[in-house]
């Protein structure tokens, strides 16, 4: 496939600005931008569609730059239903240098980044006025679907501004870096168009542009910070083995979509993977699949290694094995609490909200319900001391046959 075909084979194209995409995809290496704004440290799963992407252009011979909006991220792009939180200058740097390290890494150090605030830093309002916004129409931005829903429930002129800047950025970047294409999320689409207006009109240039669909999950929710579902492509923010458990339970119905998008494997290789799914799908290879080559690819063999080790000790004596930190990867979100260096399973039980009452604790333990560390225990008097501890610090007390506590030593 050229690359072209490629990106369509993958549905990675929807809105397109220009006279013949697949001439400038297939054709001689242009340079290329699309844009974040830096309102984290960390870029999510939501971005990932369009880092992928960018490595797609970038393998078959494209440039790529990654604009990081300093200046736009001050401001802060519409959203749909309210304007955003305004985030700090020493923030928005601090998040910029977390992005640049972060992008770096993924593309082996074969991307260019840039922040807008570097040119925007030194315009005068009278000049970005005279020199930008004589050439946008109001009426053309108010046609925009973004500003247009926002004013029923109002919208600032900051925010009515923000499609200007990032127009700004492409016009810019067309004259300094001889960008000619743009890509971004198809929720981007009248930023994008604004900046093809703006070169054609002030430069007499026609330029390109395209957008991606946006990426939704089984519930059509967005993986977006705002969304309340982030899962951060910092192995830090969100561990390997939490995006493996997220990736393994993918819904049937996406996993396909998933493959396509966020892997490289070819349409043989997809179309191979998912007959033998179809046959078995509760074996989930092609999740399994998806899992791997999603995390191989982000953070490499080893942190995928890793998070298939600690999901399968999970279903095994294999996690008394563990080291603290994988224990606490693998459990996250169990009730975890401070644990002494020398206490009776009574009085822990107690102490902790792991039973109720002490009569439940005794219950509990003469019933053999009570597991620490996988070894049952019966005796209340039981002495819990640091030679009982994983890695010198850690308990996993396990009640019943579902319900997991973490206690914590830290001496």
């Amino acid at each position: 496939m050229t690359l072209y075909e490629d990106l369509e084979y993958r549905g990675l194209i929807k809105d397109v600005a220009s006279k013949n995409l697949k001439e400038v995809l297939d054709g001689e290496p242009i340079s290329f931008y699309w844009g974040t704004d830096p309102t984290a440290d960390s870029l999510h799963v939501g971005h990932y569609s369009s880092l992928i992407t960018a490595k797609r252009l970038a393998k078959a011979g494209h440039h790529p730059i990654l604009l990081v909006g300093g200046a736009t991220g001050l401001i802060g792009d519409p959203r749909p239903t309210a304007e955003r939180e305004i985030i700090s200058k020493e923030v928005v740097e601090k998040n910029i240098e977390g992005i640049k390290k972060q992008v770096n890494d993924i593309f082996g150090g074969n991307v260019e980044v840039v922040n807008n605030y570097d040119w925007f830093k030194d315009i005068d309002l009278i000049s970005f006025l005279r020199d930008t916004g004589k050439y946008i129409n109001i009426n053309y931005m108010l046609d925009k679907d973004i500003i247009r829903r926002r004013l029923e429930t109002g919208i600032t002129f900051a925010e009515f501004t923000y499609t200007l800047m990032q127009g700004y950025d492409y016009l810019y970047l067309n004259e300094t870096k001889n960008v000619t294409l743009e890509c971004a999320g198809s929720d981007q689409w009248g930023n994008i168009t604004t900046g093809v207006d703006l070169i054609n009109k002030k430069l007499g240039k026609e330029v390109n542009a395209f957008t991606m669909p946006l990426i939704l999950d089984a519930a059509g929710n967005k993986f977006g910070k705002s969304e309340g579902n982030a899962l951060w492509l910092d192995k830090n923010k969100t561990s390997s083995y939490k995006l493996f458990q997220y990736l393994i339970n993918t819904d049937d119905t996406k996993v396909e979509e998933y493959l396509k998008v966020f892997t490289f494997l070819t349409k043989e290789e997809i179309d191979s993977v998912m007959k033998k799914h179809n046959e078995k799908p509760e074996d989930r290879i092609a999740q399994r699949t998806l899992a791997k080559e999603f995390i191989t690819d982000l953070h490499g063999k080893e942190e995928y290694e890793k998070a298939e080790k600690i999901s399968k000790a999970l279903f095994t004596d294999e996690i008394y094995s563990l080291s603290k930190e994988d224990i606490l990867s693998a459990l996250e979100g169990v009730p975890t609490f401070s644990l002494n260096n020398s206490e009776l399973i009574l009085d822990i039980l107690v102490n902790n909200n792991i039973c109720q009452s002490r009569r439940e604790a005794r219950e509990f333990l003469a019933a053999g319900a009570i597991k620490v560390n996988n070894v049952q225990i019966k005796d209340e008097n039981e002495l819990i001391d640091n030679s009982k501890f994983i890695d010198n610090s850690i308990l996993i007390i396990k009640k019943g046959k579902k319900n997991y506590y973490i206690g914590i030593y830290n001496n």
